[in-house]
Order: C-alpha cells, then sequence, then structure tokens
C-alpha cells in the first residue's frame, strides 16, 4: 500500500517528461511520433500486469497452497497470520454475501468520511501533478523544455501532511520569487502522495468484516475519482499567472482533509473509551478497538 502512492505520484510527474517537445516528431509505421509512447508504455504495463499473475497472493488462510509451483508463505507461517488476525478482528473467513446487510453498510458515517479524506487529498494530488507544468511555464516563466524537467523531481501522518501542504499552497499562492515557489511544490506533491496510502490504510484497519471493508474501499476510490475530476478543472487558463482561485480550492479540501481527520480521531477515541468501559462493542466484537 506504502508503495502505490509514490507509484502514481512518479508516473504522473514524468508523464510530461517522457512527451517531451524535443522528442520526434515523425512516424513510423503510419503512426505519429507521440502515439508510439503511449503504446509503448502500455504495451510494458500489459507484460508487467501478465507476469503480476504469477506472484499474486492469496488471502492469508490459503497463502501456503501452491500457486505456479510457488509459495508465499509456510504452513507456519500462516498459522501465525491467521491467528493475528483472530485474535484482532475476528474475520479470517469471509461470510456468505447479502446485498441488504452490504448495503447497510452506507449508513456508517465513518466510511463516508475515509472516502471524502481520500477524495479531498486526490483534488490537491490531481490539480498539482496535472496543472504544474502550466503554473511553471506561466507563473514562473520556465521554459517549455526546462518545464519538462522541473515537472519531475516533485514526486499516516494526515494531519501533518495536510497542514505542511497547506503552507505549500500559501507559498506557491502568494510568496514572491521563482525559487521559494517552486520549493512549495515539493511541500505540496510529498505530502499530498504520502497521504495517499496513508488514508486508505488509515481506512482498512478501522473496518471489521471482509464486505463491510469492500464497501468502504469501494467508496474510497470513487470519491478519489471524484477528487481527481475537481483537481481537474480549479486551475483555469484565465486565472494566470497567480491562479488563486486554485489555489483556493485546494487550501479548501486540506483544511477540509485536518478537520475530518480530527473529527474522525475524536469519534474513534470516544468508541474506544466507551469500548474500554464496557458501554459499547465496537463491530460486533467486544476485542476490537480503532486505530486512532
Amino acid at each position: 500500500m506504502g508503495g502505490l502512492g509514490p507509484g502514481a505520484g512518479l508516473g504522473t510527474h514524468f508523464g510530461p517528461t517522457e512527451a517531451n517537445p524535443n522528442a520526434p516528431t515523425g512516424t513510423m509505421s503510419g503512426i505519429a511520433g507521440w502515439r508510439w509512447i503511449f503504446i509503448i508504455l502500455g504495451m510494458i504495463t500489459i507484460v508487467c500486469g501478465l507476469v503480476s499473475l504469477f506472484f499474486i497472493v492469496d488471502f492469508p488462510e490459503n497463502a501456503s497452497k501452491k500457486s505456479f509451483g510457488m509459495t508465499f508463505l509456510n504452513e507456519k507461517e500462516v498459522a501465525s497470520f491467521v491467528a493475528r488476525i483472530e485474535e484482532d478482528r475476528l474475520d479470517v473467513v469471509a461470510e456468505d454475501f447479502n446485498l441488504r446487510a452490504y448495503l447497510k453498510n452506507a449508513a456508517d458515517l465513518k466510511l463516508w468520511e475515509f472516502a471524502s479524506l481520500f477524495g479531498l487529498t486526490t483534488t490537491t494530488n490531481y490539480a498539482v501533478a496535472y496543472f504544474l507544468p502550466i503554473i511553471l511555464r506561466n507563473s514562473m516563466g520556465f521554459s517549455i523544455a526546462q518545464v519538462q524537467c522541473l515537472t519531475a523531481p516533485p514526486c499516516p501522518i494526515v494531519i501533518l501532511n495536510a497542514t505542511v501542504s497547506i503552507l505549500g499552497l500559501c507559498i506557491l499562492g502568494f510568496a514572491k520569487g521563482t525559487a521559494v515557489q517552486y520549493f512549495s511544490i515539493f511541500l505540496i506533491a510529498s505530502t499530498g502522495n504520502s497521504n495517499t496510502p496513508g488514508v486508505v490504510t488509515w481506512q482498512s484497519n478501522n473496518v471489521r468484516g471482509q464486505w463491510k471493508r469492500a464497501f468502504g474501499s469501494a467508496a474510497v476510490v470513487a470519491f478519489g475519482g471524484l477528487g481527481g475530476i475537481l483537481g481537474g478543472t480549479v486551475f483555469q487558463t484565465e486565472d494566470a499567472p497567480s491562479y488563486r482561485p486554485g489555489i483556493y480550492a485546494c487550501l479548501i479540501a486540506n483544511f477540509l482533509v485536518v478537520a475530518i481527520s480530527l473529527i474522525l480521531m475524536a469519534t474513534l477515541h470516544r468508541a474506544n473509551k466507551r469500548a474500554d468501559s464496557g458501554d459499547k462493542v465496537i463491530q460486533g466484537l467486544a476485542s476490537f478497538r480503532y486505530a486512532v
């Protein structure tokens, strides 16, 4: 999970470099050069996907079974992992799927709060990833070739990351000086991409039951897509060179991340205290506690 966010960030931030304007613009076999970039990268993705079939690990209780002649865990390791999961959540074996029970998970406000955290985080991530070349070009005065090179480098402490991102956005929007503004890009990009796996992991650790976890994951992914849509529209050409509306939108998103995180922390902490005193059973298991 920790590699997912940085991996996506690398792909997003190095994308403009792959589309360098100085790259060959001719055709080969009747296909334009820029199209070959997508064809080659697409083929690499397909090959990696096919190869990964041999390395996908099953659920812990089945991880000792041979897959293509290989095993991920031995029997002793499987027993240890299963015992730890049972002690923590008592949900190693998935219960039968029931649509009504599955949809009842929508009534859990915490799942939507986690999904909102992810969506608000991706709003800033996508906004910076998509519009960083434009900001470097129009606001900081770099040439097109320099923009392609400078876009690549800026590639679960959620509140800290959001706060640092807010600081970076303020520097980008209001500070003077190209070097200082470019430094702010590192703050925004690094903290945003750190929050992505952090939010997903925090959500997963606070959900018991495989179908509830599936619902929560679906909500997180859906809100992440909504964040991508919002992030792709906040910076407008007519707002150059300051792009203040886009800066304000990202600031609001990060302030909301901090606020929702504080609300979630207080809610989960209060639930744990009630469970410790015997006044509450969390998600149907007396020993289960939320990770705050």
